[in-house]
Formats: C-alpha cells, structure tokens, sequence
C-alpha cells in the first residue's frame, strides 16, 4: 500500500480523464460519502479487464453503480456484469446511473443481501470483483469459489484496511475488532486456498487478486 501522498498524486495526475457520466458519479460519492474505487484501482481494473477480456462478471457491492459503469465501459460486446446490492437507497441511485450510461443491456443489478444471493446463483464467470461488507469476505469466498471458471478472475478491495491488518486485534479500536479478524481470516485462507492462486498487492487500501485453478 502506497502511503506517500506525493507519490498517490503523481500517479492520480497521470491518469486519464473519465467519461461524464463516471465523473458526475464521482463527484456526487464524494460530496455524499458514499465509497467508490479509488483512482488507482479504476486503473488496475482497467487493465485487468483489457487483458482477461471476460464474458461474464460479477460484483459483489454495486453502491451507486461506479465501478460497475467502469467496468462496462472496458468490455466486449455480448459481456455482461451481474451486481448486486443490499442498500435500498443506493439501489435506487444505481438504477438511475445504469440507465442514464445507456448501460441497461449490460449491467444486471441484483438486488439482495450479497451472501444469500450467491448461495442461490449457479452461473459460472470470468471475473469477480469483491467490495462489499468487509467482514463478510470470508463468507462469500467458497460460494465465489464455486462460481469461478477455470481460470476466472477474483479481485477483492480494500483488504489492508489502510495498515490496521498488521496491527494486534486489541490495538484496533473495539468497533472495528470483527472486521480486522475477518479480514485477516479471508486472507490467510485465500492465501491458501487450495483452488485459487493468490497475490497480495499493496495499491489503493490493498487488495488481492486471485486466479482459479
């Protein structure tokens, strides 16, 4: 994880300009506090989408539709991104992001707790991006497992908790005790999973990326 704020900016000023719709969407995440990737992530999904070129993604936590829009934008024609989401009121706002990208054909907004949704599911895909309840990621990962293709794809967000991971549970504030274990427990067993292959690479709030094997 990149903690020099000099080199974030560099990197952030390097990057190029998004479309309108993705930069009214962020603008209003940032002035309603709803979480979105973050500039370096947008990339690396950038790239990892022209490389894998994949068919069928899904994406554990749509909030108000961003990433999903981002992702629809690298794409093939005939691709088609499953999201789900829980939150009635980003629901909503996701619909309306979806529709006014023209996206409709190709995103799938799933409404539903994510865990009881992919319990149901049993479509394969190419992709997976996981960035939804944190402390959940330990739950998802045999249903995502179960989901993936050989040779599918899994990116999950936001596993370095800004540096927390590596501190002692009882350091952690006692709110956040729950995530930091769960966090943790995903990545050990990710990590090791004997189906998946797993690097763990420090951009954004860190994330691992993982092949099916």
């Amino acid at each position: 994880m990149i903690t020099d704020e000099r080199i974030v900016s560099y990197i952030h000023s390097l990057e190029r300009a998004n479309s309108d719709i993705l930069t009214e969407i962020e603008e209003f995440a940032h002035n309603n506090d709803v979480p979105i990737i973050r500039k370096e992530m947008e990339s690396f999904l950038r790239v990892l989408l022209e490389v894998k070129k994949p068919v069928r993604i899904l994406e554990l936590g749509t909030a108000v539709g961003y990433s999903a829009i981002l992702m629809s934008e690298c794409i093939g024609d005939g691709a088609i991104i499953d999201t789900i989401e829980n939150y009635e009121k980003r629901i909503i706002i996701a619909r309306d992001n979806i529709a006014r990208a023209g996206k409709n054909h190709v995103i799938n907004l799933i409404e539903g707790d994510a865990l009881e949704v992919i319990g149901k599911m049993e479509e394969k895909y190419d992709f997976i991006f996981m960035d939804a309840a944190k402390a959940q990621y330990i739950n998802y990962l045999p249903h995502i497992v179960r989901l993936m293709n050989k040779g599918a794809v899994l990116v999950t967000d936001n596993v370095l908790q800004e540096g927390d991971i590596i501190q002692s549970r009882y350091i952690v504030e006692r709110r956040d005790r729950t995530i930091h274990s769960r966090v943790r427990e995903f990545i050990y067993e990710v990590k090791n999973h004997s189906q998946l292959e797993t690097s763990i690479i420090p951009i954004g709030d860190g994330i691992t990326m993982s092949v099916r094997i």
